[in-house]
C-alpha cells in the first residue's frame, strides 16, 4: 500500500491551495519523469558493490595470480586454495545478500515518512515518494522532505542547524523558504516541494554530514591496520621466497620453484579475514531485528558494546512518554469553572505536543473561543500560548519559567515534583500575543498535574547497565525535582549534588567537564546543553550513547558515539541516530549490548587465528630463505591446516555466543598473542623439517622433484619432512584453537574434536595421502608429534605469560 490515508480534519482550512494537492495520475507521471524524491543513497549496499568487495580485494588478486601460476604447473592439488578463495567470496556474497535483503525490508517498514495533500486527501507517504509539486504538510518533529516556500505556517519553527550550523530554531512565515534536511521544532505549515531528491539543496551537504558522523569501529579500524601491515609484509616477502626457492630448489625446474613459493605466500594471506569480520557484523544486525531493533549502521552493534556512560531521556524512555491528566489547581481566587475552557481552548490545537494531547482527552474544548494567534511549545521555550478574541492571552508551560523567582507558588509546585508529577502553569495576559516573547503582565490561574508512566523495564534495564560498570546519566528538559523523583523509582542511586538545573550551568562542553564528573541527573537541559553534556562526556574520555524520542534529543544523538532512537520517536530523532527501537522497548538494549560484545570477543578471536598463521609463514620463509631451505609445505598442506584449524572454526567461533566485557586495546591484545604463537608455529615447523630431513626422506634433498606420475618410492620419500612438519604444525595450531576457543562448551567440543578426526583421516586414507602428498612412518608420527606437543606447550606458556601482562 503506497501510504496510509488519514482524517483531514487536522488539516489548516481557509487556503484554496491547500485543499487538493497532486492527483494520483499527476504523481504517476512525475514518478515516470524521475521527479520522485530519491536517491542513490541506501541502507545497504548494491548487489553490484556486494560482489565487488567480497571478489576484487588485494588479497583475493594474489591469490588469484598464484593460483593461475599453480595451475599453469598443471599441480591441481596445490590448486585447492583457490576452490577456498572462491567458496570464501561465494559465502560472503550469499551472507551479505540475504543480510541485505531482510534489513533493507526492514528498513523500508520503518522508512521516514512526510505528510502530503493528494486528491484533496491528507495522506502519509515514505518520504522517498515525494513528488515535485506536491503540497506538504508539515508538523512538530518532522524532517523537512523537500525544498520550497512555505504557504502557510502557524507558529512554525524549524532547526537548520544542519545546515548552516546555527542552533536556535527560525521562526517562520509564509512566503518563506524551507529546505530538505532541516527539523521542524514547533508549529506547523504547508508548503509545495519545488526541488526533490539530488536536486535539493541540502542533498549533497547531507551526504557529507552522513559520511562524517560514521559510527566508529575499533574492530575494522584494528582489522585495516593488520591488513596493512600483512600487505607490506608480503611486499617484503615475495621477492625473498621467489629468490630463496629459486636458489635452494631452481635446479629441480620453474614448476618446482613456483609451487614451492606459492606455499609460503598463501600462508600470507588472512583471506577470511574480512569475511569473517563483515558476516559477523551482517548477522548482527539480522539478531537483532528479529528483536525489534533497526541497525542503521553496521559498526554500531560493536559501538554499544564499548559504551561506558548511557545518557537517557526521560520522556519516552524511563517513561512510557503517554502523559496522563490527573487534575487541575486553580490558584488564588481563580475557580475551576474558570480556567477549564481557556485550558480545553488551548488544548484545541491540531498541532498539540504531548501535554496537549493528554490534556484534550480529559477537558472538553469550550465553543465559540476563537484563535487569533498561537505560539507553539519548543523545548527551548518551554510554554505555549494562544491569543483568543475577546478573551486575551492563555499560556501553559513551566512553572519555574514562567513564575518570578519569589513566587509563593514555586513551593507548591516543588511539592508536587517531589513525587514525580509533572506540573505545568496555566496563565492569563492582556498583552496581545508577540510570537517568541513572553507577555509582561501574567497571572498564573492555576496548576495543571500530570503524571507519567514509568517504563516496567527501565528498572532492569538500568541494574544490568549498573552490573556491567556503565554509568547512567538522565537528561531531561524536565523540572529537576521531577527528574530526581523518576530517577529514584527506576532504582538509581545519587547525592543531593548530583541533581543539576541546566540554567545554572554553562553551555560550554569544556566548562561541563567538571559538572559531568559528580552530576546524574539534569533537569531543565536545552537541545544545545543536550549536546554540550554529551561533548563534555566525550572530552572526558568516555563512548558515550544517548537515547531520546523527541526533537529536542536529535542534536545530542547526533554527537554521541552511538544514538539510540525510540521507534515511536520524531523522524529528525530517528534519521540520526545508529540504532533504533522500533517497538520503543528499552530492554531490548542488554541485547544490544551483548550482541557488540560477541561480535568484538569472536571477532578478536578469529583475527589471532590468521595472524598467528601470516606470523608462522613469515618465520618459515625467513627460516627457509636463511638456510636455503626449500618451503617445507606445499600449497595443498597449509589449505588443509588453514581449513582445519583456521577456516572453518573461525567461522563456527565468530558466530559463537560471547559474553566477555569489552576492554579497548583489541589490536594489541591481538598482536601480544598472535605474533609470539605465530613465531612458535614457525618454529615447530622449521624444526620437525629439518628433523625429517635428517632421519626420513632421501639423503640428497635436492633430486626431490614431486611431479610425475607415480606415485615412486623417490616421490614417496620425497614427502616425508612435509608430512611430519605437517602434523607438528596441526598439533600446535589446534592447541592455538583449544585455547582461543575457551570456555568450552558441547558445541566447540564437538567441533574441535571432529576437526581432529578429519585431520588425523587425512594421513591414514590412502586416497588423500596420495592426493595431499602424505606419507607417515611410525617414526616420523612420534617425532613429529612430539614437537608438536612442544610447541602447544610453549602456545600456553604465551597464554599464561599475556594473562598475567594484562592483569599487570
Amino acid at each position: 500500500m503506497p501510504f496510509e490515508s488519514r482524517s483531514e480534519e487536522s488539516r489548516s482550512p481557509g487556503n484554496p491551495q491547500l485543499e487538493k494537492g497532486l492527483t494520483t495520475e499527476q504523481v504517476a507521471t512525475r514518478v515516470a519523469r524521475g521527479q520522485a524524491n530519491t536517491t542513490d543513497q541506501t541502507s545497504s549496499r548494491s548487489i553490484r558493490d556486494i560482489i565487488r568487495t567480497n571478489v576484487f580485494t588485494r588479497f583475493n588478486a594474489l591469490l588469484g595470480a598464484l593460483f593461475v601460476l599453480v595451475t599453469i604447473t598443471k599441480s591441481w592439488a596445490d590448486g585447492l586454495f583457490g576452490v577456498v578463495l572462491v567458496v570464501n567470496a561465494a559465502i560472503g556474497i550469499t551472507q551479505e545478500y540475504l543480510a541485505k535483503r531482510k534489513l533493507d525490508r526492514l528498513a523500508l517498514l520503518n522508512a521516514p515518512t512526510t505528510w502530503v495533500v493528494r486528491d484533496g486527501h491528507l495522506a502519509q507517504v515514505r518520504t522517498a515518494q515525494v513528488v515535485i509539486d506536491d503540497l506538504i504538510e508539515l508538523r512538530t518533529g518532522d524532517q523537512v522532505a523537500a525544498d520550497g516556500r512555505l504557504l502557510s505556517a502557524a507558529g512554525l519553527e524549524v532547526d537548520e542547524s544542519t545546515l548552516t550550523g546555527e542552533s536556535d530554531p527560525v521562526p517562520m512565515t509564509a512566503g518563506d523558504d524551507v529546505r530538505s534536511g532541516t527539523t521542524v521544532v514547533a508549529g506547523s505549515g504547508h508548503f509545495i516541494a519545488a526541488a526533490v531528491g539530488a536536486n535539493s539543496y541540502s542533498h549533497r551537504i547531507l551526504s557529507e554530514m552522513r559520511k562524517f558522523t560514521r559510527t566508529t569501529s575499533e574492530i575494522q579500524r584494528s582489522v585495516n591496520t593488520l591488513l596493512r601491515y600483512i600487505t607490506w609484509i608480503i611486499v617484503f616477502a615475495l621477492p625473498l621466497q621467489i629468490w630463496s626457492q629459486t636458489r635452494a630448489i631452481g635446479n629441480q625446474g620453474w614448476r618446482e620453484v613456483v609451487i614451492r613459493s606459492t606455499g609460503g605466500l598463501v600462508g600470507l594471506v588472512p583471506e577470511g579475514l574480512v569475511l569473517l569480520t563483515s558476516v559477523a557484523f551482517l548477522l548482527a544486525a539480522v539478531r537483532l531485528s528479529r528483536q525489534q531493533v533497526l541497525v542503521q549502521e553496521l559498526p554500531a552493534v560493536e559501538g554499544l558494546a564499548r559504551v561506558d556512560v548511557v545518557c537517557l531521556d526521560k520522556t519516552g524512555t524511563l517513561t512510557i512518554g503517554d502523559i496522563t491528566f490527573e487534575e487541575l489547581l486553580p490558584l488564588g481566587d481563580a475557580t475551576a469553572d474558570e480556567v477549564r475552557p481557556p485550558l480545553g481552548a488551548l488544548a484545541d490545537d491540531p498541532n498539540a505536543n504531548g501535554t496537549l494531547k493528554a490534556v484534550a482527552r480529559a477537558v472538553v474544548a469550550p465553543p465559540g473561543w476563537q484563535r487569533e494567534h498561537t505560539t507553539a511549545f519548543n523545548s527551548a521555550r518551554k510554554w505555549s500560548a494562544a491569543e483568543f478574541t475577546g478573551r486575551g492571552t492563555w499560556l501553559l508551560g513551566a512553572p519555574d519559567v514562567l513564575l518570578a523567582p519569589d513566587d509563593p507558588i514555586r513551593d507548591q509546585v516543588g511539592r508536587l515534583t517531589a513525587t514525580g508529577r509533572r506540573v505545568v502553569l496555566l496563565c492569563h495576559s492582556r498583552s496581545p500575543l508577540r510570537q517568541s516573547d513572553l507577555p509582561a503582565d501574567l497571572h498564573p490561574r492555576a496548576l495543571v498535574v500530570l503524571s507519567e508512566r514509568v517504563r516496567p523495564d527501565a528498572a532492569e534495564t538500568l541494574r544490568y547497565f549498573r552490573s556491567q560498570n556503565v554509568d547512567i546519566r538522565i537528561i531531561s528538559g524536565d523540572n529537576p525535582a521531577t527528574v530526581a523523583a523518576i530517577a529514584q523509582r527506576v532504582g538509581l542511586e545519587f547525592t543531593d549534588d548530583g541533581v543539576i538545573d541546566a540554567r545554572t550551568i554553562s553551555t560550554d562542553p569544556d566548562q561541563l567537564r567538571d559538572v559531568v564528573r559528580h552530576a546524574s541527573i539534569f533537569g531543565r537541559v536545552s537541545p544545545e546543553q543536550k549536546r554540550s553534556l554529551v561533548q563534555a562526556l566525550q572530552r572526558n574520555g568516555h563512548v558515550v550513547a544517548m537515547t531520546g524520542d523527541g526533537v529536542n534529543d536529535a542534536l545530542a544523538l547526533k554527537e554521541a558515539d552511538i544514538g539510540v532512537a525510540m521507534g515511536n520517536g520524531a523522524q529528525a530523532t530517528k534519521a540520526v541516530a545508529q540504532l533504533v527501537l522500533l517497538d520503543g522497548q528499552f530492554a531490548h538494549l542488554p541485547s544490544v549490548l551483548a550482541e557488540g560484545r560477541r561480535v568484538i570477543g569472536n571477532v578478536e578471536r578469529v583475527a589471532n587465528l590468521f595472524v598467528a598463521k601470516n606470523v608462522m609463514s613469515l618465520v618459515a620463509i625467513v627460516t627457509a630463505a636463511a638456510f636455503s631451505l626449500p618451503f617445507p609445505f606445499l600449497p595443498r598442506h597449509l589449505t588443509l591446516v588453514s581449513t582445519l584449524t583456521i577456516g572453518i572454526p573461525a567461522f563456527f567461533l565468530a558466530l559463537a555466543p560471547n559474553r566477555r566485557r569489552y576492554e579497548p586495546g583489541f589490536l594489541r591484545r591481538v598482536l601480544r598473542f598472535a605474533v609470539p604463537c605465530g613465531f612458535v608455529a614457525g618454529s615447530v615447523v622449521i624444526v620437525s623439517y629439518l628433523l625429517g630431513r635428517h632421519r626420513y626422506g632421501l639423503a640428497n634433498g635436492s633430486s626431490c622433484v614431486i611431479l610425475g606420475g607415480g606415485p615412486s618410492p623417490q616421490e614417496v620419500a620425497c614427502w616425508q619432512p612435509g608430512t611430519g612438519a605437517a602434523v607438528a604444525l596441526l598439533a600446535t595450531s589446534f592447541w592455538i584453537l583449544v585455547v582461543l576457543a575457551r570456555p568450552f562448551d558441547w558445541r566447540k567440543t564437538l567441533l574441535i574434536g571432529s576437526l581432529a578426526v578429519i585431520a588425523a583421516t587425512a594421513f591414514v586414507l590412502p586416497s588423500t595421502r596420495t592426493l595431499l602428498n602424505f606419507d607417515l612412518p611410525s617414526g616420523l608420527l612420534v617425532q613429529s608429534l612430539i614437537v608438536g606437543v612442544s610447541g602447544a606447550g610453549a602456545v600456553e606458556v604465551v597464554l599464561r605469560l599475556v594473562s598475567r601482562q594484562e592483569r599487570d
